[in-house]
């Protein structure tokens, strides 16, 4: 086929010309009519959370990519940058990153001309019924060729253009996969420290219960056996003890489960045995918004790479739209050619060649229409997602501001009812030191408090929980 053409390019050149032109013309032709993506992606915009007009003072998200510090635990900063370093999820979602990468130089590869080199050398015997005339016919000879080749698509219809976009979309979203990775395991590491620390304090208070439990028993075994109590009295303040012992083997199950769990986070399964006990009231709250910048949500990784992949797919269909129109490829050629090893270097034996490669598609069934529906089809289905996944970003932060606000408010009425039973209990102890009751009435009251303890010990730990859920929400935005 090669040399009928070149025969054609040397006789008239201007049908090469010819050739291309009408090769454009009947791309022209191409029909992908009626074929079009049906969804549309969401302005951020257009999405409202309603929290309320801000105020003076008021705090709004700001960007920190290193939000977990702000609740200013050493310990708890420590373990983060130790999971964000061993994590195989982060490192799986790196070699992702690097795979899209690749993709992006080989799609980039292809808007540049190739060059290639090639040297044969064969020795065969050519038959004697073959095209070969004599001396060639029936005889063996050696055969050299050496040749220097080159091939340029001409991106006339923007399919290696197109091919580059889609792959740079890709290798955009496998990094922002990378950053929503990063930022899950954060939140994951931050809630499970908070889930230790609160199970540590609350056995804390539960083995006060027992202590108080048991001078409660012991004041009790006092009484009955000076007939002021019943065996019944006495019953009662046994039953106690078991029940509370349970609940303190329950949370050091849990404990240890937790903290497996955060050093499973961590890289070193088992290795977090010496944990140090913090004080949840140490680690500094974040206060919620009282604005949103919703730009900042469309920014959320995983929101990013889903606006990503809607590009990808764009470009995607770009490429297939471009395979309805014809290829044009120039090729050349230059080299030398002989029959017998001496002779390639002497004169006579160069050869060359240069001419258009045209393809292009007549009939094919429907398939490329077919493929385009494909590509098309995927994109309706990528702004689809990153609608849904803008749409949830709003109501997660909404969810877990209402829940601050909320719990914020649970405080204040958990702090009076924490003072009141204060309040209670040293009257009862007072009122103990005069003589003018018994010590079973401020044990009562102290039971009180202790109840009053473990509330606050909870609402602090979601409200702590809460703020590594908001700071997931929002890509580590928060405000202070």
């Amino acid at each position: 086929m090669r040399f009928s053409f070149l025969t054609l390019q040397r006789r008239a050149p201007w049908r090469s010309a010819a050739l291309v032109a009408a090769a454009l013309g009947l791309g022209a032709c191409a029909d992908f009519s009626g074929i079009a993506p049906q969804a549309r992606m969401t302005d951020p915009k257009t999405l409202g959370l309603g929290i309320g007009a801000p105020t003076a003072g008021s705090a709004t998200l700001t960007a920190n990519p290193q939000w977990w510090t702000r609740f200013g635990d050493a310990q708890l900063n420590a373990l983060v940058a130790q999971a964000l370093q061993n994590s195989p999820t982060l490192k799986l979602a790196q070699a992702r990153v690097d795979r899209a990468l690749a993709f992006t130089d080989l799609s980039r590869s292809a808007e540049l001309p190739a060059v290639n080199g090639a040297l044969d050398a064969t020795r065969q015997r050519f038959s004697a019924n073959g095209v070969y005339p004599p001396p060639l016919a029936g005889n063996v000879f050696e055969t050299a060729n050496a040749q220097v080749s080159a091939s340029y698509e001409l991106d006339l219809f923007g399919k290696n253009r197109a091919a580059l976009d889609a792959a740079l979309g890709q290798a955009r979203a496998a990094q922002a996969d990378a950053q929503q990775a990063a930022l899950l395991l954060a939140a994951q590491v931050t809630r499970g420290y908070v889930a230790v620390q609160r199970l540590y304090a609350l056995q804390a208070v539960a083995q006060a219960n027992v202590a108080q439990r048991e001078e409660v028993l012991a004041l009790t075994q006092a009484r009955q056996k000076a007939g002021l109590d019943s065996t019944l009295e006495l019953t009662s303040s046994e039953a106690g003890l078991p029940e509370i012992r349970q609940y303190i083997e329950s949370l050091r199950e849990q404990s240890a489960l937790a903290r497996n769990a955060l050093a499973a986070l961590t890289g070193q399964p088992l290795g977090l045995q010496d944990l140090k006990t913090v004080s949840l009231d140490t680690l500094q709250a974040i206060a919620p918004p009282q604005t949103i910048a919703l730009d900042a949500l469309a920014n959320r990784p995983e929101i990013a790479a889903a606006r990503a992949r809607v590009e990808a797919s764009l470009g995607e269909v770009e490429v297939a739209k471009a395979l309805f129109y014809p290829n044009i490829n120039l090729v050349a050629f230059a080299g030398l050619n002989s029959i017998g090893f001496d002779r390639i270097s002497k004169a006579g034996s160069e050869q060359w060649g240069v001419g258009p490669a045209i393809r292009l598609p007549i009939f094919d069934a429907g398939r490329l229409r077919g493929q385009l529906k494909g590509k098309t089809a995927e994109v309706d289905i990528a702004m689809e997602t990153y609608n849904a996944l803008l749409i949830d970003a709003v109501r997660e932060v909404a969810d877990q501001i209402a829940t601050l606000q909320s719990i914020r408010a649970q405080g204040v009425e958990q702090q009076a009812a924490q003072a009141s039973a204060q309040t209670l209990y040293e009257i009862a102890s007072q009122r103990f030191d005069a003589g003018l009751n018994n010590r079973t009435s401020v044990l009562g009251a102290q039971s009180a408090v202790l109840a009053q303890q473990r509330q606050a010990i909870e609402l602090r730990a979601r409200a702590l929980d809460a703020q590594a859920l908001l700071m997931r929400a929002t890509a580590g935005t928060a405000a202070l």
